[in-house]
């Protein structure tokens, strides 16, 4: 074996040059990849809004979680497929085909009949709206070099956050005024508009491969694999026990083709094909610091804006149509720190300071947040929003644009695994932080109610606070109120000593959950403090990644 110092990627990458293309060409073409973003990110929000509605008329409550969680696994499995076939074709005609499939889904949706209709016709949606996001942000990279790339971070995080203030809002809105199928046909006239422009006045950016070949089975090993994975994520838990054989079976299903997704994708690449998900990526410091370090930073991220909410409206009381406008200051300095900390790497074309700076504002934010007890005021709940809002506006596109110019010749691929393995690793924190809640709770809302108290109480009573659902509930409190107060000024006190105990048990449980996210960040910390860098290159610039050492055969 003889140790040589060669570039990771191929010969045609070490000869990579920034494409050129009109200012008009940009311009117009970026006009209709955000409105693409924006469609993406808002259907999510807007939908949810409007989910009680549509369980009303199409009587599907069993259902109901499977209407998101169709769309969502159809998405994240494909978003690596996506990548790979971009690479492959051109990011033009697979981001087209992308818009297409979910507008078909969003119009299909929008005339579902059943339950049963929606869930199917949802998860064809995802199919096409895994590709929507993750190519966009390939598009935009094909069009500018990484220093003015940053700069346009910010618009990109501003289309996200506003779309999560925006879109609870405006599902409310068209579901109160219209019907719930405007939700999904109100897509199709964005949409369209932005497939006009795309087709007409996006150019033809470039493949990156002259003899295309689908790796048709890596896909399918690919879906076998996520697919379990997120399934049993999402059901432990909430829908079985985490170690019911249904759960059980589903990881080691996962992991077992998983371990032959892998093998399977290193002989591919070693015959000279083209894996759907390159195992030499990982041979790269730069790519692996990176996809660890946004897993970590995602999970935290998920964990804290999950359960915000509910404590501001279960402990502090603030009453709030959505979660969309209780996590407001969030989005909106997520948007800041975006924009502030794409200008400062644009200016000094260097990004690990911002790594390590989002990462320690996090940190704080988090911190912050694990400080808030049953006796916490709104406006504490908002310093601790703010900084955490920094730092994810600070961090979130970051690692997007770090791979990007690790691995100018995979741009679609590394982008797309980027985002796939942040999918998953916020559906694993969402199942393990709901896990240490529930876990949480219960023993703190026994502890903290006087067994006097227990024993006064009428049978089954206790039965409603299994959960801490009875905050958010005013039919609830309104029942167990009216049963308490039969017993005349016992009952008050005694309604009064169960709900002090939920909140105490519910505060208790999301302090746990907000202490997982701090050391969560403090290990991303660690991460990205081993993390490479490369400076990022400007327009014309003739900077290039620097080789890598690989062993490799004499």
């Amino acid at each position: 074996m003889t140790t040589v110092s060669r570039p990771l990627e191929t010969r045609h990458e070490e000869t990579y040059e920034e494409p050129q293309y009109s200012t008009r060409d940009t311009l117009l073409t970026m006009l209709g990849v955000l409105m693409v973003m924006l469609l993406a990110s808002l259907d999510q929000t807007i939908v949810s809004t409007a989910m009680p509605r549509i369980i009303a008329d199409l009587q599907g409550f069993d259902r109901y979680t499977w209407v998101s969680t169709s769309y969502l696994l159809a998405s994240t499995v494909m978003v690596p497929i996506y990548g790979k076939l971009s690479d492959i074709f051109g990011r033009k005609s697979i981001f087209l085909v992308g818009v297409v499939i979910f507008l078909t889904g969003s119009a299909l949706s929008g005339a579902a009949q059943t339950m049963d209709q929606l869930v199917l016709f949802r998860a064809f949606q995802g199919i096409g709206a895994g590709a929507l996001m993750p190519i966009a942000i390939a598009i935009v990279a094909d069009l500018f070099a990484p220093r003015e790339r940053a700069k346009w971070q910010g618009v990109t995080g501003a289309v996200w956050g506003l779309s999560s203030i925006v879109g609870p809002t405006a599902g409310g809105w068209i579901t109160e005024h219209t019907t719930w199928r405007w939700v999904f046909y109100v897509n199709l006239p964005i949409g369209l508009l932005a497939m006009l422009v795309l087709i007409f006045l996006m150019p033809t950016l470039k493949q990156t491969s002259k003899k295309p070949k689908i790796d048709y089975l890596g896909a399918a090993l690919l879906v076998a694999t996520a697919v379990p994975l997120l399934l049993g994520f999402s059901w432990a838990g909430s829908e079985y026990a985490w170690g019911s054989p249904i759960i059980l079976g589903l990881f080691a299903l996962a992991i077992n083709v998983g371990c032959v997704f892998v093998l399977y994708e290193s002989i591919v690449q070693r015959e000279g094909g083209q894996p759907i998900i390159e195992p030499s990526l990982f041979r790269n410091s730069i790519f692996t610091i990176s996809t660890i370090a946004t897993v970590i930073f995602s999970m935290a991220l998920f964990g804290s804006t999950f359960f915000i909410p509910l404590f501001v409206q279960g402990v502090v009381g603030i009453t709030a149509t959505n979660s969309g406008l209780v996590l407001t200051p969030l989005m909106l300095t997520s948007v800041v720190g975006s924009v502030i900390s794409g200008q400062l790497v644009a200016r000094t074309g260097r990004y690990k300071w911002a790594a390590i700076s989002g990462m320690l504002i996090g940190i704080a934010g988090s911190w912050l947040l694990m400080r808030l007890d049953i006796n916490a005021s709104d406006s504490d709940v908002l310093l601790a929003m703010i900084m955490l809002g920094l730092g994810m506006g600070t961090s979130m596109s970051l690692y997007t644009l770090i791979v990007q110019n690790a691995l100018p010749q995979k741009i679609g691929q590394a982008t797309c695994s980027l985002v796939f393995f942040r999918s998953i690793g916020g559906t694993i924190a969402l199942a393990a932080m709901g896990s240490v809640m529930n876990a949480s709770y219960l023993p703190a809302f026994h502890g903290a109610l006087p067994e006097a108290s227990k024993k006064a109480l009428p049978v089954g009573t206790l039965h409603f606070f299994d959960n801490p659902q009875i905050l958010l509930s005013q039919e609830m409190q309104s029942h167990v109120h009216s049963g308490l107060s039969a017993l005349g000024p016992q009952g008050q006190d005694l309604y009064t000593q169960l709900m002090q105990a939920v909140k105490l048990g519910l505060t208790q449980g999301i302090h746990h959950v907000f202490l997982l996210c701090t050391l969560l960040l403090c290990l991303g910390l660690v991460v990205v403090l081993f993390l490479k860098e490369i400076p990022l290159r400007g327009k014309g610039s003739q900077e290039k990644p620097e080789p890598v050492r690989i062993p490799i055969e004499a």
